[in-house]
């Protein structure tokens, strides 16, 4: 043992060397040996504040001894031992690092594995951030603005820093034990900010590059949904991005892409391009089942009926699913013989299970046409074999027009009796003039067309045509008379019998030249007129008033009138003359 009366130790262990004796060669040498093990000693002894490799040397209730090569033992409390269960996770013989930290009121000394921890921890981080190296951690919560992370000692981990791109659940990282980089910290502050965006850039550069080696035109590749779009799917095959086009995703209707999938769901696709110099990749979904559409024909041919789901209603009519990827189209037209209907969603639902019958099928344009009418009897061509054209029928107004009468005759079939076949005798300005809803009338039928669906009647058809015999009656230069009925800028409209009208142009008025026709006729003057010409399937008759009065005379024949009047003033003045100069003579 040293001597502390003749060998005093530094705290360095520096030796001060005029302690030691001088006249005794013996004594110099066991000085110089007991220096030496002094000095040793020395060497291995610690300050407060470092940090030193004990061994546990016995356990206790409330502390545990640890040898740290010192005199005597250290203790450390308990409660620094135990786990978040109150479990002692250590056994005596172990190693354990420990932090020097004191002597309590006894002079015991006090040891810390919280503090020895916690100053390795620090130097760890020190070293990452001076060094660029990885730490670990695991986050522990979201906090505001991003996630805390244990990483020995709780740091944090901005929003911004957790991917390269951002990330809109980050409850979805607490659990995860993840590698960070440390972006800078403050020991006196305890506060340590992380980072995971670089090593996640680089992680997916280091897999891009390997797709980028490896994908082809045709390979089947799986990757993660990373963003949805009404025009397609955004798919993460590994540091690049592939497009699974809206038209890619299945052969059948697609109204949006997010009725099907969701952010973060696995998808199996197969590259239809790919853009090297762009990286540009072009997916395909259902290019990995067959084309329903090639042999279109053969399974739907034209004229069978079929089954279908209805899928879609429209204005202009129903989409019917035959089969996955598959779908027709049910124009309004095609959708019932003789109900008519306003929108396709007052008879028809989604989801509901209809026939139709296949009329057209273009494999090139996806289309198939088809009918739900036609599964079912046409009542029109029923319609036209109980009802001959000129059949005599019976039937009420259903509704009024300015164009015609429409006819109940059959139940939701109607004719129609147009305005031009309402008489032969009486201009119809408004069918309403003769006819109201729920009137009973008697028609003939004109004409049904089957194809397109259309019943004729006319009511003046009845009757024989008048003007069948006007032409017989009141031939060209006949005079007939009548009543004014009508006055209009280019004639006069006369009566010459019940319903029959004849005109008379305004040139053809008088001989006098006639501003307006109002200046010679009052509405139900009698007046007589010359026919001119009649045109029984025009319903025309030409008349004339000016042919029936006298000619008046024209300029030519006054003046020959007025020379005729001077001749004769002339010649008796001459003749008068003439005696005159006779008489004289004789005397």
């Amino acid at each position: 043992m040293v001597n502390n009366n003749n060998a005093n130790l530094t705290k360095k262990g520096e030796v001060d060397e005029k302690s030691l004796p001088k006249n005794n060669s013996t004594s110099i040498k066991e000085e110089e040996m007991d220096f030496k093990e002094l000095y040793e000693q020395s060497l291995n002894q610690f300050q407060y504040g470092d940090i030193a490799t004990g061994k546990v040397v016995q356990i206790k209730d409330d502390r545990i001894m640890v040898d740290v090569g010192w005199k005597t033992e250290g203790f450390i409390p308990i409660d620094e031992i135990k786990d978040a269960r109150g479990n002692i996770n250590i056994s005596v013989g172990d190693e354990i690092d420990v932090f020097i930290d004191r002597r309590d009121s006894e002079g015991n000394l006090v040891l810390s594995r919280d503090k020895a921890s916690k100053v390795k921890i620090w130097d760890e981080i020190k070293n990452a951030c001076e060094n660029d190296t990885l730490v670990e951690g695991v986050v522990v919560e979201k906090v505001k603005g991003g996630l805390s992370v244990d990483i020995g000692i709780i740091a944090f981990l901005p929003g911004s820093q957790v991917d390269v791109r951002p990330v809109k659940d980050l409850d979805k990282f607490v659990g995860q034990t993840l590698d960070f980089k440390v972006l800078k910290y403050d020991r006196k502050r305890n506060n340590v900010v992380l980072s995971r965006r670089a090593i996640v850039a680089s992680e997916r550069e280091a897999e891009k590059q390997d797709i980028l080696k490896n994908i082809k035109e045709g390979n089947v590749v799986e990757g993660i949904i990373k963003n949805i779009t009404d025009y397609g799917v955004f798919v993460d095959l590994g540091g690049i991005d592939g497009l699974l086009h809206v038209t890619d995703i299945s052969w059948g209707r697609i109204v949006k892409p997010s009725e099907m999938f969701q952010k973060g769901d696995k998808i199996t696709t197969k590259v239809l391009s790919f853009d090297a110099e762009k990286e540009r990749v072009s997916l395909g979904l259902k290019q990995l089942t067959e084309n329903p559409w090639e042999k279109i024909m053969e399974t739907y041919p034209v004229g069978s009926v079929v089954k279908g789901k209805v899928v879609n209603l429209t204005d202009y009519g129903v989409f019917v699913e035959l089969k996955s990827g598959v779908e027709g189209l049910v124009h309004i037209s095609e959708m019932y013989w003789t109900r008519e209907i306003k929108h396709p969603s007052k008879v028809l639902s989604i989801g509901e299970e209809i026939d139709v019958m296949v009329l057209e099928v273009n494999p090139q344009n996806k289309r198939i046409s088809l009918s739900l009418k036609q599964t079912t009897p046409n009542p029109w061509e029923k319609l036209k074999e109980k009802y001959p054209v000129g059949t005599v029928i019976k039937g009420i107004v259903r509704n009024i027009t300015n164009f015609g009468v429409f006819v109940g005759v059959e139940e939701k079939i109607d004719g129609l009796i147009h305005v031009s076949d309402i008489s032969w005798k009486h201009r119809v300005n408004h069918p309403s003039e003769y006819f109201k809803k729920g009137q009973e009338v008697e028609a003939v039928v004109l004409n049904i067309d089957v194809e397109n669906e259309k019943f004729s009647l006319g009511i003046k058809q009845i009757e024989k045509n008048p003007w069948d015999e006007l032409s017989e009656k009141y031939a060209p230069g006949s005079v007939v008379t009548g009543k004014i009925t009508n006055f209009t800028d280019f004639g006069i409209f006369m009566e010459i019998e019940e319903g029959i009208e004849g005109l008379v142009h305004i040139s053809e008025i008088s001989q006098k030249r006639v501003k307006t026709s109002s200046e010679l006729y009052s509405i139900g003057d009698t007046v007589s007129a010359v026919v001119k010409s009649i045109d029984p399937k025009s319903k025309k008759i030409r008349l004339s008033i000016k042919e029936l009065e006298a000619p008046a005379p024209t300029p030519a024949s006054n003046q020959y009138i007025n020379n005729t009047e001077n001749i004769g003033s002339n010649l008796s003045h001459a003749l008068a003359d003439v005696k005159i100069n006779t008489k004289q003579k004789d005397e």
